[in-house]
């Protein structure tokens, strides 16, 4: 399988080279791609030096446009599977094997990295272990399958699920959303434990405002998703 690593990273001057360097420790055959989301500081070098490819977008997409700018890459690339990595060192790169294990053995075609499927111990403000209830409870409803953790960037992606998502890609707060049209398009999710650490460096780009406007946006637009016919996936050869 050839595999590629999205990285979305915006202002991570101080995380990403260590982020793409334990990428390539993990998983020495696994292509690097940071997409660098508009940063003003030094991402995009940082990212170049440590051995990674580097994408720089020209204005700020966020992480919507940042990710599926990415998937675009890999199916003009012809890779077979992505693995999304945050460019903040929260995502542990040792970590790979266990989301990439069940992709490799066809058992569905996007897997989920669950902070909160097992007990690993990370530690989430009130606020936001509410949001996640939230919703999980509004996936839940919408799809029929229970996720424990629908804000986790921590994924792997076959070739017919981030082909669809290459032309379907929400750019906006792109968590419960993504994971109801998924469904909604007949892909399998399947969600394994994975243990997550404290953000490297930087800041979250989740500031107060846009945490009040987050759930208004995502209940809005999962009822917009469940209101429309279901997209069509392609079927995509699978190549081993």
């Amino acid at each position: 399988m050839r595999i590629l690593a999205i990285v979305p990273a915006f202002q991570e001057e101080d995380a990403i080279g260590q982020v793409v360097k334990e990428l390539h420790d993990a998983q020495p055959a696994l292509d690097v791609l940071v997409i660098d989301d508009c940063s003003r500081d030094a991402t995009g070098r940082r990212a170049r030096e440590a051995g990674a490819r580097v994408l720089t977008l020209p204005v700020n997409l966020g992480i919507g446009g940042a990710v599926q700018t990415g998937f675009k890459y890999a199916v003009a690339r012809g890779y077979d599977a992505v693995v999304q990595v945050d460019g903040d060192g929260q995502h542990d790169p040792a970590q790979l094997g266990r989301i990439l294990q069940p992709l490799r053995e066809r058992e569905a075609h996007v897997v989920i990295g669950s902070r909160f499927l097992d007990d690993t111990g990370y530690q989430a403000s009130p606020a936001r272990r509410l949001g996640m209830r939230l919703f999980g409870a509004v996936v839940r409803a919408a799809t029929g399958q229970r996720i424990t953790d629908t804000t986790s960037g921590f994924r792997a992606l076959d070739r017919q699920a981030f082909s669809f998502l290459a032309r379907n890609y929400p750019v906006d707060f792109p968590d419960a959303e993504t994971l109801v049209l998924l469904r909604r398009a007949g892909f399998d999710l399947l969600e394994v434990s994975v243990r997550m650490r404290p953000r490297a460096s930087g800041r979250s780009s989740t500031t107060p405002l846009r945490a009040l406007y987050y759930p208004f946006k995502q209940l809005l637009s999962i009822g917009v998703v469940l209101m429309r016919k279901p997209p069509e996936s392609q079927e995509v050869p699978w190549n081993r």
